[in-house]
């Protein structure tokens, strides 16, 4: 697989979410409960290396305290993926975060794309600068993500970044709640797919693009081909996996990937 440049880090253009390890399924309350009994730190760390063995080198995880537990183990026993962390609002504040992701190892460090509609939503951007301040002097990379395009309208006129994460939709509201609550009402909307990929672009720094298949929504093949159509040269995407049947889903995935950018 070939990697792209993000902040002068040699970055897989697939790379490996996470959310499902947590049992975010953006589903029911029913499905994110049988992602939590799937995936055990076992599995996980299967998850992990099966990535590694298709040519992915980059996980996004949250720094919350079962990521966390469950990458030192993976990274003692001679784990090689590099951790893109994203903050995590019932954690702790923005800077608690980002020590943690300091800590941890992480490569990078990006603000949480609910944290971002936020904070938008609340006028409260202002506190935003200093954190990406903080992360860097941590010598990670720094980024911000977000489901609402008014997050990066703003950061390209106030903020200097190594890479954005653009959520394809904008899927719940965020206004009184940054975090995810499972079971709350969320819609994915093609007007929303189309408003951010018409934003991306305009951006010239790097993006990651994720939730491209609308939490399972969308057919893979024509989720790979849009993002693929709205790629620039360094930009990758983001996928979580969940396959507990065992049908090879995470290597059909980067099949398709590799299959729309014609590599």
């Amino acid at each position: 697989m070939r990697n792209v440049n993000i902040g002068g880090c040699a970055v897989s253009r697939f790379i490996l979410g996470s959310n499902p390890f947590s049992g975010f399924s953006h589903q029911s309350p029913e499905t994110d409960l049988a992602m939590k009994r799937h995936f055990t730190t076992a599995r996980i760390k299967q998850t992990l290396r099966e990535a590694e063995g298709l040519g992915i080198n980059t996980l996004i995880a949250r720094t919350d305290h079962h990521v966390m537990r469950v990458l030192l183990e993976y990274g003692d026993e001679g784990g090689s993926l590099q951790w893109f962390a994203q903050t995590c609002p019932e954690v702790g504040s923005h800077q608690v975060c980002v020590e943690r992701a300091g800590w941890g190892g992480a490569r990078a460090c990006h603000i949480h794309g609910g944290v971002m509609d936020y904070l938008v939503a609340n006028k409260r951007l202002d506190e935003i600068p200093g954190v990406i301040d903080l992360i860097r002097s941590k010598g990670m990379l720094a980024g911000i993500a977000g489901h609402n395009p008014a997050v990066f309208e703003w950061a390209e006129e106030h903020l200097d970044t190594d890479y954005y994460l653009c959520c394809y939709y904008n899927s719940a509201n965020r206004d009184e709640r940054a975090e995810h609550v499972s079971g709350q009402k969320e819609w994915f909307l093609e007007e929303d797919r189309l408003r951010m990929t018409e934003l991306i672009a305009g951006i010239k720094r790097p993006v990651i693009h994720y939730k491209i298949m609308a939490a399972g929504r969308n057919d893979p093949a024509e989720a790979f081909a849009t993002a693929a159509r709205h790629m620039h040269a360094n930009d990758a995407v983001c996928v979580g996996i969940y396959d507990p049947e065992g049908q090879g889903l995470l290597a059909e995935d980067v099949r398709l990937l590799n299959q729309a950018l014609g590599e």
